[in-house]
């Protein structure tokens, strides 16, 4: 994963605050609840920009399946800090398609964490990738200045 501290990159936004159930015994946030905060970014910005329903996760008896997820630790972030996940996707292919993140605490203006995940489109059905849908693409180029379309014809 390569760095992406640049918020200039990032169009999109979801805040969090740490709750005491997220901190374990050395009073930190414990190290998987990132993957939380990252995953409600994931599904807020896919519901904010069209791409997933109002309501539930489906796509047209479609899904995603998330087929990696990686993140890097920077700092800690505590009880009732405010963090604020900054996603946005860097890439599209045929099947799926990459996320990026930065987490910084609001107050401090401090990168707690970056991350990254790939999703796979998916008929559940059959249980094998599926191709995006063209309007998947047309909303996130919309959208996102940046992204790298990978696709092949």
């Amino acid at each position: 994963m390569k760095p992406t501290k640049n918020k200039s990159d990032f169009k999109h936004f979801y805040d969090a605050v740490v709750n005491f159930d997220h901190v374990d015994m050395m009073h930190i946030v414990n190290n998987a609840v990132y993957f939380n905060y990252i995953e409600q970014a994931r599904i807020r910005y896919a519901k904010d920009l069209g791409i997933l329903p109002p309501k539930g996760i489906g796509l047209n008896g479609t899904t995603f399946y998330m087929v990696r997820n990686e993140i890097n630790y920077l700092k800690a972030a505590i009880f009732e800090d405010r963090l604020r996940v900054y996603t946005r996707v860097a890439y599209i292919k045929n099947s799926s398609f990459g996320f990026e993140h930065i987490i910084e605490n609001v107050d401090s203006g401090i990168i707690v964490a970056e991350g990254a995940g790939v999703l796979a489109h998916v008929d559940p059905a059959i249980k094998k990738s599926v191709p995006l849908p063209d309007h998947f693409y047309e909303k996130v180029i919309k959208f996102e200045s940046k992204v790298e379309i990978l696709k092949s014809i």
